[in-house]
């Protein structure tokens, strides 16, 4: 481990590269992230691929620096001069790429002597979502011999590093997300604590939603269309039967065009983007998971966490945190039935959403805290730094051309 007094001395700066700073999942997990390891012993800097958006004030720590490096669309050779430039100006102690559209800066991050480099795979990408894409493949495995540590956030995505890209398994860790369990909490004594406009409020009724961007690979049109199906084979459901969809995206519009095509607007909200997620979980009963491809779902344990039963598509790593007939159920992806038909269940035996959602609670508590993710991280950025020490001292008489 590296001594308290380095640290005093000299904090290491950790350089986080992510496509674009904006609301999502793993932009939301390296706010946690930032926010929970402690502040006197790193600095932190935010490369963005392409640009960065006001989501960058969630992250508490005023002295985190921002870089947009606005990539243009299509093959930008730029990048490469940009990031190696960068990194020759801040000379991080680590770098930590996120996810396929991150990974091409570790070659730059390798040519600036950066000692320390480490990737994360924290979902599918939207064009390979069942992981079968060889180009994709064999992009990583090359890039394998310049990172010294990969890291999973689902055992579904290890074992995609270790069978598929042929990652040697001392190079994989696998470390799940965590959930603050302060900020997404059960209602306090039963009572629902409603974003202000939230819009149905009225006892009796039963509502089920769901929160995430509102694009194809999350699929918010199967829970629709699933919403729908429910209303015309059950018509008394439309007595209290409620859909909420929070999130923005090219679904939102044809969202609505479905329930406006079955009469049903006027049973479901689609507010858009929120910042009061933990307000609007809490004031749900269901939460729906319907995506057609996942790493490890932020959504689905803030969900658990707030005291809902989760139904989800059963792909990647969703099947690891519900576990089937006890915190939620599981449906077959881009299957509209077979989610109307689990949401009845729910419907039909209302005693299992308290039952559910208490036993996704305790699984959160015991499994998915955020305290356990922040010392698993904090020990592998120590770790990896320490092992690298002489290395570093390399990589600084170089900069400072020394030798």
């Amino acid at each position: 481990m590296v001594s308290e007094a380095l640290y005093k001395e000299e904090r290491p700066l950790l350089a986080h590269v992510i496509y674009r700073l904006d609301v999502g999942g793993l932009e939301n997990g390296l706010v946690n992230l930032i926010n929970g390891l402690p502040q006197g012993r790193y600095r932190h800097a935010i490369i963005c691929i392409k640009d960065y958006t006001d989501f960058r004030f969630r992250i508490r720590h005023p002295d985190v620096q921002y870089f947009a490096l606005n990539k243009k669309e299509g093959n930008d050779l730029s990048i490469y001069l940009k990031l190696w430039s960068l990194f020759r100006r801040l000379r991080p102690a680590l770098v930590h790429t996120r996810n396929l559209a991150a990974l091409e800066a570790q070659l730059p991050a390798f040519l600036a002597a950066v000692p320390c480099r480490i990737h994360s795979e924290h979902g599918r990408d939207v064009h390979d979502i069942d992981g079968t894409n060889r180009r994709y493949q064999k992009l990583r495995r090359v890039f394998q011999t310049i990172i010294h540590l990969n890291i999973a956030l689902s055992r579904d995505l290890e074992g995609y590093l270790l069978q598929k890209v042929g990652v040697r398994q001392d190079k994989v860790l696998q470390i799940y997300n965590g959930v603050d369990t302060t900020r997404f909490a059960l209602p306090n004594d039963g009572e629902q604590e409603s974003a202000a406009d939230f819009p149905f409020r009225d006892k009796g009724l039963v509502v089920i939603g769901t929160v995430g961007r509102m694009e194809p690979v999350k699929d918010q049109l199967t829970l629709t269309r699933a919403f729908v199906q429910l209303l015309e084979s059950q018509p008394e459901t439309r007595q209290y039967l409620r859909l909420v969809l929070v999130g923005d995206g090219s679904l939102r519009e044809q969202a609505r065009v479905i329930l406006q095509q079955a009469n049903s607007e006027n049973l479901a909200w689609l507010p858009g983007s929120r910042g009061d997620i933990p307000e609007i979980l809490r004031s749900l009963d269901l939460f729906v998971l319907p995506s057609l491809a996942e790493g490890v779902s932020n959504t689905i344990l803030e969900a658990m966490a707030s005291g809902l039963p989760v139904i989800a598509t059963r792909v990647g790593g969703n099947s690891e945190l519900v576990v089937e007939g006890e915190t939620g159920l599981l449906v077959p992806a881009g299957d509209p039935s077979a989610m109307a038909d689990a949401i009845g269940q729910y419907l039909r035996q209302q005693q299992m959403i308290a039952e559910h959602g208490a036993s996704g609670r305790v699984r959160i508590e015991r499994e998915f805290s955020i305290h356990s993710m922040l010392a698993k991280y904090q020990r592998v950025y120590d770790d990896i730094l320490a092992s690298r020490a002489g290395y570093q001292a390399l990589a600084d008489k170089c900069n400072e051309r020394q030798i």
